[in-house]
């Protein structure tokens, strides 16, 4: 996205700040990936600093809603475990979906090219991937607030399962979803393998797991995996306009409903049906839910103010 409310934001000395910008408007936090010239991969540092924004979008009142997306013509690439800027010029790229993207370390979690000091030690990839990528997609699974993706180029590898990983995702027509790691003899990471059967069943996530074809945006709302399609030039007013709805919404409802979404998806009916109406006698507390019941029976609009 070529303009978003993050470039009113602060300046800060630390260099992650503009690599990740933030900033907060109308109860929405919006999370944008700023490094346009690799096509947003993501360094273990921009990684932190986006479970942060995630975990204070949680605990924080004045945030309800929370929007991520990016600068440039990709979403994210993926990961960049090299965490610097593209380096090698073009030729040291490769194509992901006829763009240029910055090197072999891109769109994926590239475990098996990684440089690391020393002698690698049993286990090492396997902390790497739980201390990682999966610490990323558990952020926006577990954030308390509805969290939409407005994806505006092409999500590859890790930055697939960031898009998939929330709430609601909008993407521009000229988006693309690419489960790149069986291009690098690479098993999925990120949690790749557990959103995808949940989303679009376990024959059409190996369809796109075994081969690693791109897909467009529209055969991703095809199959499920986006919510809505719109134009490259309306993806910031959608997402701006789905987010303020939501940020206007019962908070907390809102919160205890993703909870039990996501939860039922692992659990038994038994299970499910008691998460719910625990969910239910928690929210019967909120200040929310007495207004939602009062404006129903005063036949008014509730106004919810996120509590």
């Amino acid at each position: 996205m070529t303009s978003s409310p993050e470039t009113s934001a602060a300046k800060s000395a630390d260099p992650v700040d503009s690599l990740v910008l933030h900033a907060t408007d109308n109860h929405v936090a919006w999370i944008t990936l700023n490094r346009p010239e690799a096509l947003n991969a993501i360094t273990p540092d921009q990684r932190e600093r986006l479970i942060q924004h995630l975990s204070h979008a949680s605990c924080d009142p004045g945030v309800r809603a929370v929007v991520i997306t990016a600068t440039g013509r990709g979403f994210c690439a993926g990961a960049d475990l090299r965490g610097g800027p593209p380096t090698g010029g073009p030729q040291a790229g490769e194509r992901v979906a006829g763009e240029q993207v910055a090197g072999e370390q891109v769109a994926g979690e590239q475990v098996a090219g990684e440089q690391v000091a020393g002698e690698r030690v049993a286990g090492d990839v396997a902390r790497m991937i739980r201390l990682g990528a999966q610490r990323l997609i558990g952020a926006v699974l577990d954030c308390e607030k509805p969290v939409i993706a407005a994806v505006n180029g092409t999500a590859a590898g890790l930055g697939a399962h960031l898009a998939l990983a929330c709430d609601l995702v909008l993407a521009a027509d000229s988006a693309k979803f690419i489960e790149v790691f069986v291009r690098r003899g690479l098993v999925p990471d990120g949690g790749g393998a557990y959103l995808l059967p949940r989303l679009i069943g376990p024959q059409r996530a190996k369809e796109l797991m075994f081969f690693g074809d791109a897909l467009t945006a529209a055969d991703a709302a095809r199959l499920g995996l986006v919510n809505r399609v719109v134009p490259a030039d309306d993806l910031e007013k959608t997402a701006r306009d789905w987010a303020e709805r939501l940020a206007t919404g019962p908070t907390r409802a809102l919160a205890l409903t993703k909870q039990l979404v996501n939860a039922s998806l692992d659990t038994d009916r038994t299970t499910a049906f008691a998460a719910e109406a625990a969910a239910q006698e928690i929210n019967m507390t909120t200040t929310d839910a007495n207004e939602g019941v009062a404006a129903f029976t005063e036949r008014r609009t509730p106004h919810y103010r996120g509590h």
